[in-house]
């Protein structure tokens, strides 16, 4: 009897890959009862996926608006460098006009910039 049952042991261990394999080429393991057992745990995991992708989205977006406003704020800094360094000229200019008024009357800021005159040795 103890030989019997070691049989049909190894004929059920023999026939369980057969077997498994025949359910899953035929649907036995995706039917709607597995679907009903699992109803909790594959609507977890759709909303867990579900979230992971939406966070995965934002976080990309994110990225992308910080590269572009990062860019932006390079722009926006050589522009401010710009400026400032134009209106320290203006500011410097204004002040020389104002010194030079006070020191003499009337003299005032070359418009043309000085040229320099050639002399022949002949």
């Amino acid at each position: 009897m103890a030989r019997q049952n070691n049989k049909s042991l190894r004929d059920t261990v023999k026939k369980a890959p057969a077997k498994t394999i025949h359910s899953v080429l035929t649907g036995g393991i995706l039917s709607s009862d597995f679907f009903f057992r699992h109803m909790l745990k594959i609507f977890v995991l759709g909303a867990l996926l579900m979230f992971y992708i939406s966070t995965k989205y934002q976080s990309m977006t994110g990225m992308e608006s910080i590269r572009r406003l990062e860019k932006q704020l390079e722009v926006v800094k050589t522009e401010r460098i710009r400026e400032r360094s134009r209106y320290m000229s203006r500011i410097r200019e204004s002040s020389m006009a104002t010194l030079a008024d006070s020191v003499r009357p009337g003299l005032s800021i070359q418009q043309q910039p000085p040229f320099v005159l050639h002399m022949d040795d002949d």
